[in-house]
């Protein structure tokens, strides 16, 4: 099978993100429509729709789509402009109007849409993004916005007391039995959507490496993405901040941003956006645009480092179901609730989650024919546990306030196999996702390379936790209620780092 696009540990790892998400999706709009049809008969309502069906013709309305044939162009998330009457702005002076004015819908907002793929300043104007802002709008507000108010999700507080030479990443054991018990899905904890650990120069340089190697397969950004890339870069320079002043700050007027733990002055104005994030934010970024045709997002900019068996240049500018086209079932099963859940994401309704896999060494990136790929056909007698690496990517969605673009970012965070040993529960609960999660789903995730080592260290580990009472004997194993975590993970994880 070929990997996905957003894919970072493993070929299921995004499209089982997005399954989840759907199939959840779904089964709340299934409730949502029984509710709503029990209550109109018992109440013997009239159907109101708030936008028109896709057909008005008599002949074709009571006809059943099948699976796959659904279009969005009427399909919007949430409007945003209610937030411009709570942001501080020269906003109504600038374009000579009212408070009250701007915040109401324009009445062609849904049917003068910005193009997914042209620049929006080529376009006649007025045009709208999806979240219901005119590109002029946009320019009005000028740069580094209150994307906090804009979006609905907050700044984060300050970590006042972070050490970066201490500082590591928080443990994440997202493992979990049965796989169909949970969605695992949180929601986005605002405070910690971009992460900083003790690694933070190595990472940015080993990342530069990266794309000076390989270029255009590790970034690119289509036309119509240039609104989205400028936003997500702010969007982040304004994360760093806020999160953490003692090692960043930007100055707006001159439009220069300093890292303090690089010793680098960035000027905005001389770099690209990604260019911006290569060099000073060590996460994967990929920016999904809504094609106003018929409502499908598009993969129009990428950044991405952290990919294996895959790379942006082999997957960019294609649609959502497009770059699952290889998964079995996609089309017939999974399309629709995917493309739904896309067309109508809030933006202030980011979400998190975690896909991992286990890995000889710790690589990175790993395009397709990496000789690293080898290792995963063989089961090496000269491995051992020293050499096993838990890889977690831990991944945010989130829809972008003004531009309207969805995008999805995650970083690879790797953990020697030997820390699972004092982590209680951990070990009894990967031995069973090894030894009995679906075959085809554990091929997907190229374990089988590993186990030869981690399951008889695994298995080891458990008896020893059993014995000293810190796991029952009689424990059923299940996802833990601290997942993606482990209990006492907070505890380690200050000990650690020295407090």
């Amino acid at each position: 099978m070929a990997a996905m696009v957003f894919l970072p540990a493993d070929p299921w790892g995004f499209c089982m993100f997005l399954v989840v998400i759907s199939f959840g999706y779904l089964i709340l709009g299934r409730i949502q429509k029984r509710i709503t049809l029990a209550y109109r008969s018992n109440r013997n309502r009239e159907r109101v729709s708030t936008t028109p069906p896709h057909s008005l013709s008599p002949k074709e309305g009571k006809e059943k789509k099948s699976w796959g044939e659904d279009t969005y162009e009427n399909a919007f998330p949430p409007s945003r402009r209610f937030a411009l009457a709570e942001i501080k702005t020269d906003l109504p002076k600038t374009l000579g109007t009212s408070i009250e004015e701007l915040v109401k819908s324009p009445p062609n907002a849904r049917s003068s849409c910005v193009p997914h793929d042209r620049a929006w300043d080529t376009v006649e104007q007025p045009a709208y993004t999806p979240t219901g802002f005119s590109v002029d709008e946009i320019h009005a507000l000028g740069d580094f916005p209150d994307y906090a108010t804009l979006s609905g999700i907050p700044q984060p507080q300050p970590y006042l007391n972070f050490q970066l030479s201490k500082a590591l990443p928080r443990p994440y054991r997202p493992f979990r039995w049965a796989y169909h018990q949970t969605m695992s899905l949180t929601k986005l904890q605002s405070d910690w959507w971009l992460e900083l650990d003790n690694q933070y120069a190595n990472k940015i340089k080993q990342r530069q490496e990266i794309y000076e190697k390989h270029g255009p397969a590790i970034l690119q950004t289509l036309p119509g993405s240039e609104y989205a890339t400028k936003e997500l870069m702010e969007m982040c320079l304004q994360f760093l901040c806020q999160r953490y002043p003692m090692h960043f700050r930007l100055d707006s007027e001159r439009m220069i941003f300093y890292n303090e733990i690089l010793k680098t002055e960035t000027h905005l104005k001389e770099k690209t956006p990604f260019e911006v994030l290569l060099n000073n934010v060590a996460e994967d970024f990929a920016i999904m645009l809504r094609d106003p045709t018929d409502g499908i997002y598009h993969f129009r900019a990428g950044l991405i480092c952290s990919s294996l068996g895959w790379n942006v240049g082999t997957k960019i500018g294609l649609k959502l179901h497009e770059i699952h086209e290889p998964i079995p079932d996609y089309k017939e099963k999974m399309k629709p609730s995917m493309d739904r859940y896309f067309s109508k994401k809030p933006t202030d309704k980011g979400i998190q989650r975690g896909s991992w896999g286990l890995e000889i060494d710790a690589p990175l990136y790993m395009p397709p024919g990496d000789p690293h790929e080898a290792l995963r056909s063989t089961q090496d007698p000269k491995h051992d546990v020293s050499c096993i690496q838990l890889r977690v990517d831990w991944q945010t969605l989130r829809r972008l306030p003004l531009s309207g673009a969805v995008v999805f970012n995650f970083t690879a965070l790797f953990t020697p196999l030997t820390e699972f040993r004092d982590e209680p529960y951990v070990p009894s609960l990967l031995i069973k996702v090894l030894k009995e999660g679906k075959r085809n789903l554990m091929e997907y995730k190229n374990t089988w390379h590993t186990e030869h080592v981690t399951v008889p260290a695994l298995e080891a580990w458990e008896k020893e936790q059993k014995e000293k009472g810190v796991v029952p004997q009689d424990w059923e194993v299940r996802t833990l209620d601290e997942s993606p975590w482990f209990p006492g993970w907070e505890e380690k994880w200050h000990r650690q780092q020295g407090f």
